[in-house]
């Protein structure tokens, strides 16, 4: 059921502590820790500590929620020391747009150039 650990999730694993990682944040709401494939010399998942498919699903069942991760994911931001040079702040809704834990989750990415488009081609279906 949404908004309830499920047992075959990893990342409600690692916000009960069951599963290692790299934890640079915690609040009663959310854990942050380093991405394991960081796409960016700065990359840090924020996740809710309830479980929710995706970015969308969030923020309609648990709109507090949804807030507490992009406050977080500003505080991570911070605390790596990415404002002054820029950050971006991404949500990937559905397996098409490449999310593959689906519990929702902010990548925090900045450290380096984050040009747009990522790259340099244009596809379309």
């Amino acid at each position: 059921m949404a908004g309830e650990p499920q047992a075959d999730c990893l990342f409600c694993k690692i916000a009960a502590g069951d599963i290692p990682a790299t934890i640079v944040r915690e609040t009663d709401t959310t854990v942050a820790f380093r991405d394991i494939n960081p796409q960016a010399p700065t990359h840090v998942l924020v996740i809710p500590k309830v479980h929710y498919a995706d970015a969308a699903a969030l923020a309609v069942g648990d709109p507090q929620a949804a807030v507490d991760v992009l406050r977080e994911a500003g505080e991570v931001a911070a605390a790596e020391k990415t404002v002054d040079r820029g950050y971006r702040i991404v949500f990937n809704t559905g397996a098409g747009a490449g999310q593959t834990v689906f519990h929702a989750h902010a990548h925090v990415l900045g450290g380096r150039g984050l040009e747009w488009p990522p790259d340099n081609r244009l596809v379309h279906p």
